[in-house]
C-alpha cells in the first residue's frame, strides 16, 4: 500500500549546538515496485504535489505488472550526449588505445550535431545518409565516409546490447565501395628503387631532425618487418634479440595495432646491419627510443615521415638522372616519371607506409604462401593482405606468364607423317638462287 510520510531527521541547533529531532521539509513516498520490493523516494514539499507524484509511481508499477511499460523509456529520456559519454567510457574500459577512444565518439558527436539529434529515439537512417552525402559532396572521400558510418553503427549496436534501445535503426545501412573513390593509394617500391632510396638517405643531410643513417635504418626495418610508423617509433634496444636463433624484434602490446605483443623474425642480413648501426648508438640507453618519430609514444615527437620519404626519393631520382652518360639517356630518364616518384602517374603515393606495402609485396614475389604472408603482415583478414598490400606489377605478371608451360602443339595427320617419311628432303628449308628468291622458302 502506498503512503506519504515525512522522514525523521536530526538537526543541530546553530545557537546551542544541541541535537534536535524534527521531520524533513520534503514529503517522501513509500510503495512497492513490480517485483514486490519496498521503495522509498523523496517527492515534494507540497503535500498535494507529492501525492500526485506518488500516484504516478504507483500507476507506473501497475502498468509494468500488466506488461504495458516500455523498459527503455528511462534511457529514451536521457540526453544523447550522456549516452555517447557512456559509450566512450565503455570503449575505455575495454582497453582500447586513447586515440580510438577519442576519435570514434568524436565522429558520433559530429553526426548527432549535424542531424540535430537530442535523444536516442531521434536517430534515423535517412538522417545519417543525408549527412554523409553532404560530407562527400563537400570533398570527403568514400573511405572516410565509411569510417563515420562504422562509428555510428557501432554506437547503435551498443545501445541495443546494453539494453538502452529496443532495436538498431541503422542495421540496414551498408558501407560504400571505397575503390570507386581512392584518395591516397600507395604503391610498393621496386628493389632498385628501394636500394637507391636507402643510399640517398644514408648520404643525405638530416630531414625533419632525423639523421640520414637513422632514416635509412627506418626504411629497411619497415620494408623487412612491415612495422608501421608508430610501431617503429616505440622500438628501443630492449626490443631486439639479435643474438638469438632466429633474431627477432618485438613491439609492446600498448603500441601494436592489434593490442598484443608482436614479435617479428628478422632477416640475418638485417640483424647484422642492425648490430653495426646500434654500435653507433652507445649513448642511447636501453629503454630510450631509437626512432622518436611518433607523438603517440611517450617521449616521442611527431615527425613528418611523408616529407622525409618525399625528399629522399627526390634526391635519389636526381642522382639517377645525373648518372646517365648522354643527353639522350638523361632525356629518356626524365620521361620515366614513375621511377623513384613520390606520386606516380596512377595517383599512388610512396610515403613511409608504402614500405609496409613493399614488405608484403616482396613476400608474394618470393613465393610465400598467402596464409604465411597474412601472419607476417599481422592482418586479421587475408583479403586485406592480398587485395590492398600486395601489388602485382607488369613485370610480376610477365614472369608469371613465362613460367607457365607452352600451349600444346597441333598434332599432324597420318597422311602428313607418311609424306614426310617417304619424302624427307622436300620438307627441308633451302635457299633458292636467283633474283626472284631473296628469303628462305620451302620446296
Amino acid at each position: 500500500m502506498a503512503s506519504l510520510y515525512k522522514k525523521p531527521v536530526i538537526m543541530r541547533d546553530p545557537k546551542t549546538g544541541e541535537k534536535l529531532k524534527t521531520k524533513s521539509r520534503k514529503w517522501w513516498g513509500r510503495y512497492k515496485d513490480a517485483l514486490g520490493r519496498e521503495k522509498r523516494v523523496p517527492l515534494a514539499t507540497d503535500k498535494m504535489a507529492a501525492q500526485t507524484m506518488l500516484n504516478d509511481l504507483v500507476r507506473k508499477v501497475e502498468r509494468e505488472e500488466a506488461g504495458l511499460v516500455d523498459p527503455f523509456e528511462e534511457h529514451a529520456k536521457r540526453p544523447l550526449c550522456e549516452q555517447i559519454d557512456a559509450y566512450q567510457a565503455y570503449l575505455r574500459y575495454k582497453g582500447n588505445i586513447a586515440q580510438y577512444v577519442y576519435e570514434v565518439p568524436q565522429k558520433i558527436r559530429k553526426i548527432a550535431k549535424g542531424c540535430r539529434w537530442s535523444h536516442t529515439p531521434d536517430i534515423s537512417a535517412s538522417d545519417v545518409q543525408r549527412y554523409l552525402a553532404g560530407l562527400r559532396a563537400g570533398g570527403l572521400s568514400v573511405q572516410t565516409s565509411n569510417h563515420y558510418l562504422r562509428a555510428v553503427k557501432q554506437f547503435t549496436r551498443w545501445l541495443v546490447r546494453d539494453r538502452r534501445a529496443k532495436d538498431d535503426p541503422l542495421v540496414h545501412l551498408s558501407k560504400m565501395n571505397p575503390q570507386v573513390d581512392r584518395r591516397h593509394d600507395r604503391r610498393a617500391l621496386s628493389p632498385e628503387e628501394f636500394a637507391r632510396l636507402v643510399e640517398a638517405a644514408e648520404q643525405g643531410p638530416a630531414i625533419v631532425h632525423i639523421p640520414g643513417p637513422d632514416r635509412a635504418m627506418m626504411y629497411i626495418l619497415a620494408a623487412w618487418t612491415g612495422y608501421r610508423k608508430k610501431e617503429i617509433g616505440s622500438l628501443t634496444k630492449r626490443s631486439f634479440c639479435l643474438n638469438s636463433d632466429p633474431p627477432t624484434a618485438a613491439v609492446e602490446a600498448a603500441y601494436s595495432k592489434r593490442r598484443r605483443e608482436d614479435t617479428q623474425v628478422l632477416h640475418p642480413e638485417l640483424a647484422a646491419r642492425l648490430r653495426k648501426w646500434l654500435d653507433t648508438k652507445k649513448h642511447v640507453g636501453p629503454g630510450e627510443l631509437l626512432f622518436p618519430v611518433s607523438g603517440k609514444i611517450p617521449g616521442g615527437r611527431e615527425r613528418g615521415t611523408a616529407k622525409m620519404m618525399r625528399k629522399d626519393l627526390g634526391a635519389a631520382r636526381k642522382k639517377w638522372i645525373e648518372e646517365a652518360k648522354s643527353k639522350a639517356q638523361k632525356r629518356r630518364r626524365r620521361e620515366e616519371p614513375d621511377f623513384l616518384a613520390y606520386l606516380d602517374s596512377a595517383g599512388r603515393y610512396a610515403d613511409f607506409h608504402s614500405n609496409r606495402h613493399t614488405f608484403i609485396t616482396s613476400l608474394e614475389r618470393a613465393g610465400v604462401s598467402p596464409r604465411t604472408a597474412q601472419t607476417l603482415a599481422r592482418h586479421s583478414d587475408i583479403r586485406l593482405t592480398m587485395g590492398i598490400y600486395t601489388h602485382i606489377e607488369l613485370q610480376d605478371q610477365t614472369a608469371a606468364i613465362r613460367a607457365l608451360p607452352g600451349p600444346p602443339k597441333p598434332e599432324e595427320s597420318d597422311a602428313v607423317k607418311e609424306n614426310k617419311r617417304l619424302h624427307p628432303g622436300r620438307c627441308r628449308p633451302h635457299r633458292k638462287i636467283g633474283p626472284r628468291y631473296s628469303s628462305l622458302s620451302y620446296s
